[in-house]
């Protein structure tokens, strides 16, 4: 079997063939990462589908739109590798595989024959990179994982949240994407040593989503060790840096705003009309600031709710200061710059055309990065990939007979 790239996406990582039996969305959103750098990606499903993305919201009557968003420029095959005849042809595929995404509970694999000494059997090349939420090994190795147990049991629930109330999740699966981001990084890595290596060896690679959330949290520990503080939820103000806070307007518009150095909140102060509060000794730095935010952001927020947006706006850009309306999706969708960056971009599909989608990032001067279409239906490919492994119509209509395919 070869897998060949697309010739129209010249990605960095063009010529990396990657199978993705994982389901939902963190493992997924990896190898999706490694399609947008040009990676030929097949994505498998058991041949009755029932991956629970495709219920997963937005869903239309008849489309799974976060299916097809977030499975983008990937083949899709079915197989259930359970079955003895479905072993066999997932052993054929690896043949030919750079790199197997899967994230079963840790050892189903292996129950079902399908070891990392049978996996590298088939090809002694062959990177897998196991996402699970806790790892291969440790007494919650077997316990299943999504996105909010994984912000939660790392520490990053807690401190999100208004000060005075529950801890909170974001209205999107965080902890699942933050997740993938490390698996695209990781199979990038597992790719560059084997390229640097004249003696490649296989390598397994355990993921864990719930330490991947706790090591964007990078100076808790230490917080934690050194000064006897577990980092709590303040809202939307850092207790980091001041000011760093949202605040709304006269007409009912959120900006967030950001005065770190002692320069940008000395332009803040003058956007403000009050630059008195530069020369206040309370406020004369930053570690000063924070120790009297509760202060100095009452007095922003009250200036904030005098002005319109559209006067914040124009004083604020006047002065140099970082701040931004709180966009929803309409206004990413309409904003000049992204639209001239084509940061949303469209992608083809078979049923509505094409559907709007993030842009491939980051960007790669020399390459073209193209999106051929979103994720493909249960088995749209079984033709063209298992005829790759020389299996005929009869050979497909046999396997689809007998639940293989």
């Amino acid at each position: 079997m070869n897998i060949t790239p697309n010739p129209s996406n010249s990605g960095p990582l063009s010529g990396v063939r990657i199978l993705d039996l994982a389901t939902v969305l963190a493992a997924p959103f990896a190898s999706t990462l490694c399609a947008d750098l040009g990676a030929s990606v097949i994505k498998v499903e058991l041949p009755e589908g029932g991956d629970s993305l495709r219920s997963l919201a937005p869903v239309t009557s008849e489309h799974a739109l976060f299916w097809k968003a977030a499975n983008r420029g990937k083949k899709g095959i079915s197989l259930d590798i359970r079955k003895p005849e479905g072993k066999v042809l997932l052993l054929r595929l690896l043949e030919k595989t750079d790199v197997l995404v899967e994230n079963f509970r840790t050892g189903t694999l292996a129950r079902w024959g399908l070891d990392f000494e049978t996996l590298k059997q088939a090809n002694p090349r062959l990177i897998v990179l196991r996402l699970t939420g806790f790892g291969q090994t440790g007494p919650y190795a077997s316990r299943p994982g999504f996105a909010r147990i994984f912000e939660a049991m790392s520490g990053f629930a807690h401190i999100t949240g208004e000060a005075d109330g529950a801890p909170q999740h974001m209205n999107f699966p965080f902890g699942d994407v933050v997740c993938g981001v490390f698996g695209a990084f990781t199979i990038a890595a597992a790719v560059a040593e084997q390229r640097g290596s004249n003696t490649p060896e296989p390598r397994e690679i355990d993921l864990s989503a719930t330490e991947a959330l706790l090591r964007l949290l990078d100076p808790l520990p230490v917080e934690f060790e050194q000064l006897g503080v577990a980092r709590r939820r303040a809202g939307s103000r850092a207790t980091y840096t001041a000011p760093s806070n949202m605040y709304c307007s006269a007409d009912g518009v959120w900006i967030t705003l950001v005065g770190t150095s002692d320069a940008i909140f000395q332009r803040v102060t003058q956007a403000m009309g009050r630059p008195e509060l530069t020369s206040d000794p309370r406020f004369a730095t930053n570690p000063l600031r924070v120790e009297h935010l509760e202060v100095l952001d009452r007095a922003i927020a009250d200036w904030c709710k005098s002005c319109t947006f559209s006067d914040l706006a124009d004083v604020l850009s006047r002065h140099q200061v970082p701040f931004s309306k709180v966009y929803d999706i309409k206004d990413v969708m309409e904003d000049p710059h992204f639209k001239e960056r084509q940061a949303i971009i469209r992608i083809p599909d078979k049923d509505l055309g094409s559907i709007p989608g993030p842009c491939v990032v980051p960007r790669f001067s020399g390459h073209t990065s193209k999106i051929e279409a979103s994720g493909p239906d249960t088995g749209e490919h079984n033709a063209e990939v298992y005829g790759q492994l020389g299996l005929t119509a009869d050979d497909l209509g046999h396997l689809k007979q007998a639940g293989v395919i």
